[in-house]
């Protein structure tokens, strides 16, 4: 092969991706000089799977990407077709802002305002090997035609083309998305180095032609009028795109159980597992054998396509058995599939393998984001690509990592869970995964995280002042409610489900902001929770690094459950901080292992 010329670059960065994007993004707005090498330059933000972004804990990560300076939810405000406010009914903890996005536009702007950033230059190109040096430590990459790229750190978001393959019924073939090329050479070198790899699935529904379907057999869903999407700013809502809810039935159940045996899902192609919370209609089916119906959200993909999104239809069945279906369905008698839904499995890298930084242990300067390591969703993904850019940034420059604690962001939750559980189906983020989820909300987002996103250089001055004002602002408003107002007449005033406006401004003589009311009224609300979640941060801080020995035994430890003590023994944890995070440790349980360190010190003193 004849040596092509080298190139020199601070940061690299392997996939065009949400994850990519947001790596690519920080490291260049940060200083460094970066290139995005990706398989295709067109489709830069692509929505593989549902055109939508945001949701319960899903949403919470956006607003945080928002805090810390990303770019997903500047593309969001631009883009975005329908917006609407989840879980409305509950309190504002575990609501949720979910976007119904214009794929198209969300792609093109996402490449445009790549192009346009200083210090970021893209490359199309397919990665094979990452160049290490003697101390095993990155010193660039070889891309397929021989070009070498230099540089320090590099960030891999491959997303699910590690090795993709693609099944429809009882045809597979390799590729990371329909009509793209897989990367193979790439996996392979990850094995080749010692990374542990292992395999995950996904899926995703069969596209409808809008004009043969009915809506007026449709539910319709009612959108939300906003005053803030997820970005600091302001801004008037207007939804132009309806979207509407079908169901199944017992005939769609019928078809789809008669023709199980061609699923890839269940004809023994797919081995790997697939994600619990959004599984294909086959396996719905399969585990739900007395459910009538399945909710499918009918939602647009584009303000300049006609195809429109079945959401919840995700399938691996052939084409003639998802037409079958599809047709069984009320207002969809005579839909055209336009595209076919299918599975695709793709390799990952077992997280555990990763520090904090999402930096892999074994190989300094290497950076994962993404599916990759084994998380599913666009904002998972965008999330870690943002940690990864930052970190990827902060060594080559030399200077003190970037790491958010579990008990500050839903980021730093997702991460911890990944480096220190790791993954056994692709992870979604929920908001039952936060310890402390009236203190991470999604209207205080901004007073968490912004000072950090400023001090790393991805806020603005200007937006930082307003910012500051605007916490101000709530500040002088506490103290005045509080002066003027008994407890009593406080949660009277904020009500669970709304706020008295007039009233409030009778009291304090503020104009205030729709987010600056939300955020007075979930502290008023939950203030006695809140102490007690304070209480609690403090606590686990204080004893979270208490070691644990790798040859205690736990069998028959009193006061531990059965369930508890071979989930201990299985995970080995090294602190208090990695068995908390166990699913189903209980505060007795984490108390009295505590304790039983501390009668440990006591015994060798």
């Amino acid at each position: 092969m004849t040596m092509k010329q080298k190139y020199e670059f601070d940061v690299l960065v392997i996939g065009g991706g949400h994850a990519g994007i947001e790596a690519a993004h920080a490291a260049a707005k940060m200083g460094s000089k970066t290139l995005l090498i990706t398989l295709h330059l067109d489709t830069i933000g692509m929505m593989s799977c549902n055109p939508s972004i945001g949701g319960i804990g899903k949403g919470h990560i956006v607003y945080e990407i928002s805090a810390l300076g990303g770019l997903m939810p500047k593309l969001c405000t631009q883009t975005y077709l329908q917006a609407r406010m989840l879980n409305t009914r509950k309190g504002p903890a575990v609501q949720g802002l979910r976007l119904q996005i214009d794929k198209y536009a969300y792609n093109r702007l996402s490449k445009q305002m790549l192009e346009q950033l200083q210090n970021l230059s893209l490359r199309m190109g397919m990665v094979e090997e990452i160049l290490l040096d003697k101390n095993k430590k990155v010193c660039g990459v070889r891309l397929r035609d021989g070009t070498i790229y230099r540089a320090q750190t590099v960030v891999i978001t491959t997303g699910t083309f590690l090795r993709g393959q693609i099944h429809i019924g009882m045809a597979n073939y390799q590729a990371g998305r329909q009509g793209e090329e897989a990367s193979v050479h790439l996996s392979s070198w990850l094995q080749q180095v010692g990374i542990k790899i292992g395999r995950l699935k996904t899926g995703t529904p069969p596209r409808l032609l809008r004009s043969s379907i009915d809506f007026s057999k449709l539910t319709y869903q009612e959108p939300d009028e906003l005053s803030y999407l997820f970005e600091f700013s302001p801004h008037k809502v207007i939804n132009t795109h309806p979207c509407y809810i079908a169901y199944t039935n017992q005939k769609t159940h019928e078809i789809i159980r008669k023709n199980r045996h061609l699923s890839a899902l269940f004809n023994g192609s797919i081995t790997s597992i697939g994600p619990r919370y959004c599984p294909s209609i086959e396996d719905k089916i399969n585990r739900f054998p007395d459910k009538g119906k399945h909710h499918i959200f009918v939602e647009p993909e584009s303000a300049s396509s006609e195809e429109i999104y079945p959401n919840g239809l995700s399938t691996s069945l052939p084409y003639e058995v998802q037409l079958k279906y599809i047709r069984s369905i009320k207002g969809f008698e005579n839909a055209i599939i336009t595209r076919s839904g299918y599975a695709v499995e793709y390799d990952f890298v077992y997280p555990q393998q990763l520090s904090p930084t999402l930096e892999l242990k074994e190989i300094e300067g290497l950076f994962l984001a993404g599916q990759i390591n084994g998380t599913t969703g666009y904002e998972e993904a965008a999330g870690q690509g943002l940690v990864a850019g930052i970190n990827a940034h902060l060594k080559h420059a030399n200077k003190e990592p970037f790491i958010l604690d579990r008990t500050e962001s839903y980021i730093g939750i997702m991460i911890d869970d990944l480096i220190s559980l790791g993954v056994d189906e692709p992870y979604r983020m929920f908001t039952s995964r936060a310890e402390y989820r009236l203190t991470l909300r999604q209207d205080n987002a901004f007073s968490r995280l912004m000072p950090k996103g400023y001090k790393l250089g991805l806020i603005d001055n200007h937006l930082y002042e307003v910012f500051c004002k605007d916490q101000k602002k709530i500040g002088q408003t506490f103290v005045q409610l509080r002066a003027t107002c008994s407890k009593k007449e406080l949660l009277e005033l904020f009500a669970e489900s709304t706020y008295d406006k007039e009233q409030i401004f009778k009291r304090t003589g503020k104009v205030l902001s729709s987010r600056v009311l939300r955020t007075i009224q979930a502290e008023i609300i939950y203030e006695p929770y809140l102490k007690r979640e304070e209480r609690d941060i403090k606590r686990v801080k204080q004893y979270k690094m208490l070691s644990l020995s790798q040859t205690l035994n736990y069998f028959g430890m009193s006061g531990l459950s059965c369930e508890l003590q071979e989930k201990l023994m299985r995970y080995k944890p090294a602190n208090i901080a990695q068995a908390a995070l166990i699913p189903g440790m209980t505060p007795a349980a984490i108390s009295l292992l505590i304790f039983k360190i501390q009668e440990r010190i006591r015994h060798t003193l």
